[in-house]
């Protein structure tokens, strides 16, 4: 935590001048894509997220810094501005955003050092969120206040409202912190650095060994400082104990001198009474033997009574002990159980918002779905009743069909038989005949209604499909619903992930400071070979595997390229480098096969 607190001081120095300088040359006034403006924030973000406390909840650990900037508002009313206008920016959806977005309004309005100064003074608060090593909590703090004033001259004009403050990812970029030493020439220059490289990494050796022994001491120093702590609250319990039952002891034993005087009180009077009864009764010898002997019983029994008496009080004692031990252990597991309880009701009510979402989405999903299928229940009931007309007229078609035939039938016969009377059954035809075309006018109606109500039937049949089309649609927005599920697990994995690799981000800072010297010594190696940018390479040179947060960049030393961690795990000892450094699987094998025929 030193050495953590050490290396994130000496970044926000260099961090603060290099934006000091580049503002003075740009006019003091800072725009948000400015780099060492966002490298100083990236610093910032580091800082305030040194020591931070982990909160456990459903979804998992939760590890932000603006918890402890929000008492500022409680701390400082002037704050509550930024405050209020970080929560009703709609785009931030998380801590970590929200934070950042507080960092810059404070920057703009010249108040960031104020700020933090009132929370620094406030450490009692600020113990709920850090650890007592973090770098708030140390004299550090202070001085990065004190270093903070001096951005005040500068004037920053930054727009929330197009950013993604949620996704950016805080890494800090240390080329523009590093100093060129190519313009270097002759080799006595070069030799003289090389020795003074070689003296500066045996000092920081030196150092590191020194700083390691340091810290065992310090925590071994802590580990007997916790122990004489707890000592001293077991010494301090144990006296009150000794307090406590010293009092007990002196209750009881001036209640055995009570028992005590009155047991002698009684064998006086005993005595007074066995001297008047010898003396009055000296004749009667049988008597007063008996009376002696009733005497003697009753001293002990008193004196039974007595032991018995002092063995209850001392089952008393140890019973009264073991109660008050039971009762702080209670008391222990009452307020442990209490802080769990609180972090469980957070968690339920967590769960019971998401539980509601989704519910209320099932049910809008559910009543469309009823609906849809109530107005296909209807559409079929339609479908029917047109079905059972259409069958109706069909009849009534073929009665009137049967209808004709026979008619005609009976014609014919007529013609047969009554050739003589063909007036009177021209007549009739003529009766029949208007009959027939008002059968026909009738056929012709009805066949117009069916033609309608089969179109009425093709337009309930395509409002059914449509509604089966719709759905089928139904069907699929379920799908979809099911497939977001699914991604919302992959991305709560994926944000696993990520937060496991800042947590090894953050354990390679700590050896930031021996990567920045190994780079000033390759680029001193590495005049004549060509020193690829980290900009320039997105793919590992050897397996062409693009390059990400959990797969890192590491250039070779001897070629100059870069590769990933398993394309150049492998470290050798180059004439330019005084210990082993990294390599490449190539050069590593052509190094030895160097070696080798040296060797022979």
């Amino acid at each position: 935590m030193m050495e953590e607190r050490a290396n994130l001081m000496h970044m926000m120095k260099l961090s603060i001048k290099v934006l000091l300088q580049s503002a003075l040359s740009l006019g003091r006034s800072l725009d948000a894509d400015h780099a060492p403006l966002q490298q100083f924030f990236v610093v910032m973000e580091h800082c305030l997220k040194h020591g931070l406390k982990v909160k456990k909840s459903f979804i998992g650990q939760n590890k932000s810094f603006f918890g402890p900037l929000e008492l500022v508002e409680k701390l400082c009313p002037e704050a509550s501005d930024i405050a209020t206008s970080v929560r009703n920016l709609p785009e931030l959806k998380t801590a970590v955003g929200r934070g950042r977005a507080w960092l810059y309004l404070a920057l703009m309005q010249k108040k960031l050092a104020d700020y933090l100064k009132v929370l620094i003074d406030n450490k009692h608060l600020l113990s709920e969120f850090y650890e007592p090593e973090a770098l708030m909590m140390e004299e550090e703090g202070m001085v990065i206040v004190g270093l903070l004033v001096g951005l005040n001259v500068l004037d920053a004009n930054l727009c929330l409202k197009g950013e993604d403050l949620d996704s950016q990812v805080g890494v800090i970029d240390f080329s523009l912190y590093l100093k060129d030493v190519q313009d270097l020439d002759g080799g006595k220059e070069h030799e003289r650095i090389t020795d003074v490289l070689d003296q500066k990494n045996y000092v920081e050796e030196l150092n590191r060994h020194l700083s390691c022994t340091v810290g065992d001491l310090q925590t071994k120093i802590d580990g007997l400082e916790k122990t004489n702590s707890k000592l001293q609250e077991e010494l301090s319990a144990a006296t009150d104990r000794i307090c406590s039952l010293q009092e007990e002891q002196q209750q009881l034993r001036e209640q055995n001198e009570l028992i005590r005087e009155r047991s002698e009180k009684s064998v006086e009077v005993t005595k007074q009474d066995t001297k008047v009864e010898l003396e009055t009764y000296k004749q009667t010898r049988q008597g007063l033997d008996e009376m002696y002997s009733d005497v003697w019983k009753q001293l002990k029994e008193e004196k039974k009574v007595r032991l018995e008496l002092e063995k209850e009080l001392e089952l008393q004692i140890g019973m009264k002990t073991e109660m008050e031990i039971a009762m702080k252990l209670l008391e222990k597991d009452t307020h442990e159980k209490q802080d769990t309880l609180v972090a469980l009701r957070q968690q339920l009510e967590e769960v019971k918002a998401i539980n509601l979402q989704m519910f209320h989405k099932a049910q809008n999903a559910e009543s469309s779905l009823q609906q849809k299928n109530e107005a296909i229940t209807s559409f079929e009931g339609k479908t029917n009743q047109v079905m059972s007309s259409m069958k109706q007229m069909e009849e009534r078609l073929q009665h009137s069909e049967r209808a004709r035939q026979g008619a005609e039938e009976r014609s014919h016969k007529l013609q047969q038989e009554l050739g003589g009377r063909i007036g009177a059954l021209q007549l009739q035809l003529s009766q029949l005949h208007e009959q027939c075309s008002s059968l026909e006018k009738e056929l012709k109606s009805e066949k117009e209604q069916r033609q309608a109500l089969q179109r009425e039937l093709q337009h309930e049949k395509d409002t059914s499909s449509l509604l089966r089309m719709e759905l089928q649609q139904v069907e699929g927005l379920k799908k979809e619903l099911r497939e977001l599920q699914d991604e919302k697990a992959e991305l709560q994995k994926i944000c696993e992930e990520q937060e496991q690799a800042l947590q090894e981000m953050g354990l390679h800072l700590s050896q930031s400071k021996l990567k920045m010297e190994d780079i000033k010594e390759v680029n001193q190696a590495l005049k004549g070979h060509a020193w690829l940018k980290d900009d320039e390479a997105t793919h590992c040179r050897q397996c062409e595997k693009e390059f990400s947060i959990s797969r890192r960049k590491h250039h070779c030393r001897n070629c100059g390229h870069i590769f990933c961690n398993t394309c150049s795990s492998n470290e050798l000892a180059l004439p330019s480098y005084p210990k082993p450094v990294r390599v490449c699987d190539s050069c590593h094998t052509l190094l030895l096969q160097r070696c080798s025929s040296t060797a022979s």
